[in-house]
């Protein structure tokens, strides 16, 4: 998840679909429907620390 959200970050369209990613994520939700939340919030956070290596100090993305 990290992943797509860096590169929804920096406009990188996704090209890779892999079905037994989403299959294992359908088998952990049918388990704990909460699961994808946290797992979502704690994608968010890591894809913000890496991306701020990224950032010069006016927030913008460095080339």
């Amino acid at each position: 998840m990290s992943a797509a959200f860096i590169c929804a970050a920096l406009g990188i369209a996704p090209t890779v679909r892999h079905s037994d990613y989403v299959g294992s994520w359908l088998e952990v939700m049918r388990e704990d429907n909460r699961a994808i939340f946290r797992a979502a919030g704690q994608a968010s956070k890591a894809a913000d620390y890496i991306l701020a290596y990224g950032e010069d100090q006016n927030g913008r993305q460095a080339a």
